[in-house]
């Protein structure tokens, strides 16, 4: 059994983060919840012009995540019930400090601040760190056609801004794994060592682990 009821499992886009948190409800019989992100039909508008199509992508990401959360919390009792999830809500701050303009930015984050003081919080944080050209291969083979615009740079702005946001909020456990050596879908001892690392109590705060 796992310590936590709820968990999430981030990382940049192509990180595995969706795969993987099918594996852990599976595993512990857990509530799946997955972003809904092909119901934003901004979005490969968005890959092809993001200074236009910017602001409306990341509203529509944030309501969509505030529905879908709010419904669970008010559906189930994460005191005694597991549930998995594939993001973090705070993702929406942190995209959208990368991809909105400054003043769209400050009406944004006026939104998220209102809305998500509802929402529940992750007992626990499992980010699958991996560098830009495996997170590009990763893009490449799964095939979506409008995510073939996205640079390495834009992929590195991401992760870092991931790490910056989890260094100033210290109040969670964070596991930050380095995957580069780890094919936790083909290798099951792989598997098995992210599997060891949610059975465990972790203090508040990041926790960087490399295999």
């Amino acid at each position: 059994m796992i310590p936590y009821n709820y968990i999430v499992v981030e990382g940049c886009i192509g990180a595995g983060k969706t795969t993987l948190a099918k594996m852990f409800a599976a595993d512990y019989n857990a509530e799946l919840v997955l972003e809904r992100f092909a119901d934003n039909p901004f979005l490969p508008k968005f890959y092809k012009d993001p200074v236009h199509y910017a602001f409306p992508v990341e509203m529509t990401f944030l309501m969509d995540r505030y529905q879908q959360l709010k419904s669970l919390l008010s559906a189930r009792d994460l005191f005694t019930e597991a549930v998995v999830g594939d993001y973090f809500i705070d993702k929406c701050i942190i995209f959208s400090k990368n991809n909105l303009l400054t003043d769209e930015y400050n009406l944004y984050k006026n939104v998220f601040d209102t809305i998500s003081s509802f929402l529940p919080k992750p007992d626990l944080i499992l980010y699958l760190y991996n560098d830009t050209q495996h997170l590009l291969q990763n893009i490449a083979k799964r095939g979506r056609e409008y995510e073939q615009e996205i640079t390495a740079q834009y992929l590195q702005d991401i992760q870092d801004s991931y790490i910056t946001y989890f260094e100033q909020h210290p109040t969670l456990p964070i596991l930050l794994v380095e995957t580069a050596r780890l094919d936790f879908v083909e290798r099951k001892e792989d598997y098995g060592c992210l599997r060891r690392l949610i059975e465990e109590k972790h203090a508040p705060g990041i926790h960087r682990i490399t295999f």
